[in-house]
């Protein structure tokens, strides 16, 4: 237990201010003891964002306010995982929440095991990855989880919630939404994941993104049969690739000091394509609730056409992103990544509200530009967009 630790030191982005009380449980043991002393507190209280309780993973996908936290918050770091036969050709792998997620996919790809070589790469720890429904190069872990073992902040208990139980969207699931201003009902501690054991050399599943189908040789238009490539090349091409755009992280690269992507890729109804550039890159996603068509756009287009490119911010970047006495914003101590538009990065010495400066051009000049509004991906403690 520490009172003296601030979120600069615990978080990718390097930005954030003091929390009141810090509490590192390395066992589940230890978490629950916590949870226990700290029952959900109503919904105008979550609202406000005045939970005395704030629960940690590995910081990859939160934003915390220069002036801190004041409550409790509680680093999950408790480690482990295990393997379970299920039948001729699958694995229940079930893995503790403080767990390294890069860890574990390595973990699986050495043991031939298929189903999560595609989200190589991703920092943060394994809790998070159900809240967000992490996913990347055509996958998500909705694909994959057969079960979330949670504590129920409301009823002070365990829970096992299955796959259909989580309600699982597009960067979304019950997990995410009954989180109210970075106050969870339900704190994750462990997850399992069914994966696919094959004989043979073991092979990705059909490589569906074109992107990385090309990085294999792959033409990602062939039959499922074709699209497959060998587990650890899959895994070192979506490295190499996540690596020339500052997504994997790397203390000596300001590009990777970030939150990841910041802005989800925007969901609309295909009516509205009309309204858009021919040129506009979409991609079906399915249907709302009344049976409209949807689609899917892509944020770093957006912000890249709306004159927010690589750089936006600092003071030899894109010109919007420029003041008038030629520095950048926040005085270039925070930009877009100089290898993807969609990450907001530290440049070495800048504030959360640095960051948000920047995020907030972004999201102001693709609002102007094209009538879309893009939607923070990292939860944010203290602060909004």
């Amino acid at each position: 237990m520490s009172t003296a630790q601030i979120f600069a030191d615990h978080t990718t982005a390097r930005v954030g201010g003091p929390a009141g009380q810090w509490i590192v449980a390395r066992s589940e043991a230890q978490a629950i003891d916590v949870l226990q002393s700290h029952p959900l507190p109503d919904e105008a209280v979550r609202t406000a964002g005045q939970d005395s309780l704030l629960v940690l993973g590995g910081g990859s996908n939160l934003l915390v306010s220069d002036h801190g936290f004041p409550g409790t918050v509680l680093q999950l770091a408790f480690t482990g995982l295990t393997a379970e036969p299920v039948g001729d050709d699958a694995v229940d792998v079930s893995v503790a929440a403080g767990h390294d997620w890069d860890a574990v996919v390595a973990w699986t790809v050495e043991r031939g095991l298929r189903g999560l070589e595609t989200l190589s790469g991703i920092p943060g720890a394994t809790g998070a990855v159900p809240v967000q429904n992490v996913g990347a190069y055509g996958a998500d872990v909705s694909q994959t989880i057969v079960e979330v073992r949670v504590w129920d902040r409301s009823a002070g208990d365990i829970l096992m919630l299955r796959d259909k139980d989580l309600e699982f969207g597009y960067r979304d699931s019950l997990l995410k939404r009954t989180t109210i201003s970075g106050s969870p009902r339900y704190v994750v501690l462990s997850v399992t994941f069914r994966l696919t054991h094959q004989a043979g050399p073991p092979l990705s599943g059909p490589v569906r993104y074109a992107e990385l189908a090309h990085a294999l040789g792959l033409d990602h238009t062939a039959e499922e049969s074709a699209r497959r490539a060998p587990l650890p090349y899959v895994r070192h091409k979506v490295l190499e690739l996540r690596g020339s755009k500052g997504m994997v992280l790397n203390a000596a690269d300001h590009d990777t000091w970030s939150t990841g992507s910041f802005f989800t890729n925007p969901i609309i109804a295909a009516s509205r394509l009309s309204e858009l550039p021919e040129r506009t890159p979409r991609f079906s996603a399915g249907y709302s609730g009344d049976g409209q068509a949807l689609v899917k756009l892509s944020a770093a287009w957006l912000i890249d056409q709306a004159g927010c490119g690589k750089g936006f911010g600092l003071s030899d970047g894109p010109e919007l992103g420029r003041g008038a006495d030629g520095t950048g914003l926040a005085e270039g101590r925070a930009a877009l990544s100089t290898k993807h538009t969609l990450a907001v990065t530290n440049r070495g010495n800048a504030s959360t509200e640095d960051l948000l400066t920047v995020a907030r051009a972004a999201r102001d000049q693709v609002q102007q530009t094209f009538g879309i509004t893009l939607h923070p991906e990292p939860v944010l403690i203290g602060c909004e967009l």
